[in-house]
């Protein structure tokens, strides 16, 4: 699997990411997160292999996240409705969302990604 970048174009924090991407001259393929978010399945492999709470997927800074009431609903979600809901509204997940085979960012930490990445 290419190193594949779920991002939104207007998100200042994801134009950061694919700009430090470009500097340290690492390969990608950018998808925009609202156009195309990633599957369910996608968003489950990634949640089991990230190793992070569900609630670390969602992008709880967000419009969509507050106009849902996710602060209150998703204490009781099950996985399962929390990923198709996540796979359904791309704003309502955390971007960047940086996947390849086995490794999972979620959202963009630069030590983080130099860690991983370089």
């Amino acid at each position: 699997m290419p190193l594949t970048v779920y991002q939104y174009p207007k998100c200042s924090t994801c134009r950061k990411a694919l700009k430090w991407l470009d500097e340290h001259k690492v390969a990608y393929k950018a998808v925009d997160i609202v156009q195309a978010p990633p599957s369910r399945s996608e968003l489950g492999r990634a949640l089991k292999q990230s190793g992070q709470k569900l609630r670390a997927f969602f992008n709880t800074s967000g419009e969509s996240y507050r106009m849902g009431g996710y602060k209150d609903k998703l204490p009781s979600m099950s996985e399962a409705d929390a990923l198709r809901d996540l796979s359904a509204d791309g704003k309502l997940i955390k971007r960047p969302l940086l996947l390849k085979d086995d490794l999972v960012l979620v959202g963009f930490d630069e030590p983080t990604w130099a860690k991983a990445l370089l």
